[in-house]
């Protein structure tokens, strides 16, 4: 009987012979570091809905969803006809267009924090620029971020700890940033002894997406404590945001932002980003008069920010999610799946084995040491070992097992539900779960 990679080898060969070609073009073989996972990656072909068809035509139900992008499914008939009546009136104007006026009230309508509005192409570039906003805005230049939060892949937000030290970052620039652990006594230390804070920047629902989650009284305790000492506070929305709620975590809190950055759902599955927050803040980006102009304003260009195709994908994907039942319906599902995949691990005895939901996304924990309860993540687990997500081997392994059974989870261990999926998808993914335990136990992985 063919072992886990074996099978993986013998039915995905196509994969293997483009990824040799993808070795030859770029770095590892790929655009995206999440991508790469040995012994090749996967390449898919085409999608629809829930499921995606990779290069060999092995079908697979997607709990990956255009890395979180795609709240309604692959292919969305309403996406799809905007985007192609958009594509037949022009991709380009270079010149502003009414559809992007639709775009920035319908973030207003679900963000009211967002006063103004400044779309970019991606969640890494409205991180990039809220950070400036937030300089400009205070005359300060250190800002406070928190281990494991993920803020996107610029110099200002690379460092992850205090002893971190990010591989092409100037030195000079590490001293602006503060890494703090999740904990509400060391930020208040911090801000009382630093005063050249000028925004405490984290995700909401903890770090990498509620990987490693925290509570909602952590992040009323940032939002009082950053007033009390006159610091901004951005919400980094990326991926909570229209997901955990059509106003993100900040509506489902009641938390209120000075800055919120975007992305993901936001354009519908292409590509695009915003901030937003108060105006006198966002006003920073105004022109004005000679000095103003000078002296005050943020220099911000992008040659696709807002660009018709992205308006037009998001336009139709917040039309959609506006109500809240494009999200609810995902939330029922995220909870079904952590469910089912704690019901597995409680039938196979694996200790330090655990599933958890937040919103539409769920994750995984799996072969924490020393071991806790089946199906039962215990309070006090470190964030170190949330973020690690247990033993890599394990993680490696059943990563493959399960798209050998038509599963994809992000690094084997991640999800993101969405209008597309049924109850008939979670039932084969929680069965393909079990099947996939079966196949590591019998190679001795577990």
């Amino acid at each position: 009987m063919p072992t886990i990679l074996e099978t993986y080898q013998q039915t995905h060969t196509r994969s293997a012979i483009l990824a040799e070609r993808a070795r030859g073009r770029f770095p590892s073989g790929v655009t995206h570091d999440v991508r790469y996972a040995p012994p090749f990656t996967l390449f898919v072909e085409r999608s629809a809905g829930s499921r995606k068809w990779d290069a060999d035509e092995n079908e697979l139900i997607d709990f990956i969803t255009g890395h979180g992008a795609l709240l309604l499914g692959h292919g969305h008939p309403d996406v799809v006809a905007a985007v192609q009546e958009q594509m037949s009136r022009g991709t380009h104007f270079g010149a502003e267009h009414e559809l992007a006026i639709r775009w920035g009230e319908l973030v207003q309508e679900l963000f009211p924090s967002m006063e103004r509005v400044r779309f970019t192409s991606s969640g890494t570039e409205a991180t990039m620029l809220a950070l400036r906003l937030a300089r400009a805005y205070t005359g300060r230049d250190t800002v406070v971020r928190f281990y494991g939060h993920y803020h996107g892949w610029h110099d200002l937000l690379a460092r992850d700890s205090e002893a971190d030290r990010p591989v092409g970052v100037p030195a000079a620039l590490l001293g602006s940033t503060i890494v703090l652990q999740a904990e509400l006594d060391a930020l208040e230390t911090t801000l009382a002894n630093n005063p050249d804070i000028a925004a405490v920047i984290l995700e909401p629902t903890g770090a990498s997406y509620g990987m490693v989650p925290t509570s909602d009284a952590f992040l009323w305790g940032v939002r009082e404590l950053t007033l009390a000492h006159h610091v901004l506070l951005i919400c980094d929305e990326v991926v909570t945001g229209f997901r955990v709620a059509p106003g993100g975590a900040q509506e489902r809190t009641g938390v209120r932002a000075d800055l919120t950055t975007l992305a993901k759902v936001l354009a519908g599955g292409l590509p695009g980003g915003a901030v937003g927050g108060r105006a006198d803040i966002m006003r920073h980006l105004d022109f004005g008069d000679a000095a103003w102009t000078r002296e005050q304003k943020i220099r911000h260009n992008g040659t696709f920010n807002a660009n018709p195709l992205s308006a037009a994908a998001g336009v139709a994907t917040l039309e959609r999610v506006r109500g809240g039942a494009v999200g609810k319906q995902a939330d029922i599902l995220a909870r079904q799946v952590a469910a089912g995949l704690n019901q597995v691990i409680q039938a196979h005895k694996l200790r330090g084995w655990a599933a958890y939901s937040d919103g539409s996304i769920f994750h995984l924990v799996a072969g924490v040491t020393p071991g806790f309860e089946p199906g039962v993540v215990p309070g006090d687990l470190a964030a170190s070992e949330y973020k690690k997500g247990g033993d890599p081997q394990i993680l490696g392994a059943l990563r493959l097992a399960l798209i050998n059974r038509g599963i994809d989870f992000m690094r084997g261990r991640s999800g993101f539900l969405s209008l597309a999926h049924s109850e008939a998808d979670v039932a084969a993914a929680v069965s393909a779960f079990d099947a996939a335990l079966g196949d590591l136990a019998n190679e001795g992985v577990i």
